[in-house]
């Protein structure tokens, strides 16, 4: 975890655990928004007690109104309310408070971003960076055809064992977040890809180490999130694609092309693991955005 957490919090954390399925990135997430919020009380505040158990409405506001001083992003700032709200809510329920702090907090306002993505010709350069005459190059375009064809969040990939596939069938079992399990079919090319793969490089990436690791880093480990999208970064740069690309660029990818080929938005939100369909709806803003690009560039009154 990020920092040493006080009782309350390890408690609120477990809770976000057992009761809510929440993943190990996401706890740390509200940690360090718990942490923040903590460290400031410390600086800027008389209290000696203990600062999250005690903190007021008003030594909230004043934290709010400093984030806003310091340029933090509307979105970043609207994050922080929702995990201050999630805690502070646990601590009333478990009656540790009488009062919650966060209730009449309103959320910054913020636009609606659309997420980064990319077009079909750059997603096509990605995807033939690497140098399949090497095992590295052979696992390496794997993940990247299936992290695509599959719209699957870089802890999924990673994630990923031999028993998740069945090439037979062309289905990945994946297992999201909150442990919501769904199965996702893979396509031709990511089947053909993952195939060869399997036979001519995995064995060579394990050098002897046991392990039922789809795609093997170091001693036959799980290749971590932070290796992967340095990996992509050096496609990226072979690919010569001006757009900055993680590896959640390639999931929005996935999610534009279906619906810009006229797939269903409740099937693209069943193939992302979304489990509120206003997640999903996004994308939709990116496919009309697409679509009144082109009017304007190809209408004669655009």
């Amino acid at each position: 975890m990020p920092a040493p957490a006080s009782p309350e919090t390890q408690e609120f954390l477990q809770h976000l655990w057992l009761e809510r399925g929440l993943s190990k990135n996401t706890r740390e997430a509200y940690q360090r928004d718990l942490l923040l919020f903590s460290e400031w009380l410390k600086e800027h505040t008389q209290n000696t007690g203990n600062l999250l158990l005690t903190a007021s409405e008003d030594d909230l506001r004043c934290f709010l109104g400093w984030r806003y001083e310091q340029s933090y992003h509307p979105r970043s700032t609207a994050r922080q309310i929702s995990s201050l709200r999630a805690f502070y809510r646990y601590l009333l329920q478990s009656e540790q408070i009488p009062t919650d702090i966060t209730a009449n907090i309103e959320m910054p306002r913020q636009g609606k971003a659309l997420p980064k993505t990319l077009s079909e010709d750059d997603v096509e350069s990605l995807l033939n960076s690497p140098d399949t005459n090497t095992a590295i190059g052979l696992r390496d375009r794997a993940m990247l055809e299936i992290l695509y064809a599959c719209g699957l969040r870089i802890s999924e990939l990673v994630n990923l064992n031999m028993d998740s596939i069945n090439l037979r069938q062309g289905v990945i079992r994946i297992i999201g977040k909150g442990r919501k399990e769904r199965l996702v079919p893979m396509g031709q090319n990511a089947i053909e890809c993952l195939e060869q793969y399997v036979k001519q490089a995995r064995g060579d990436l394990l050098n002897q180490y046991e392990s039922r690791t789809l795609f093997p880093g170091r001693h036959g480990r799980p290749m971590t999130r932070q290796t992967f999208w340095h990996r992509i970064k050096h496609y990226n740069t072979i690919a010569g694609i001006n757009t900055d690309v993680s590896p959640h660029v390639l999931r929005h990818a996935f999610a534009t092309h279906l619906l810009n080929h006229g797939a269903d938005l409740r099937v693209v939100q069943l193939l992302l693991g979304h489990s509120d369909l206003s997640t999903t709806q996004i994308y939709t803003h990116i496919a009309n955005h697409r679509l009144s690009e082109l009017h304007r560039e190809h209408h004669p009154r655009g």
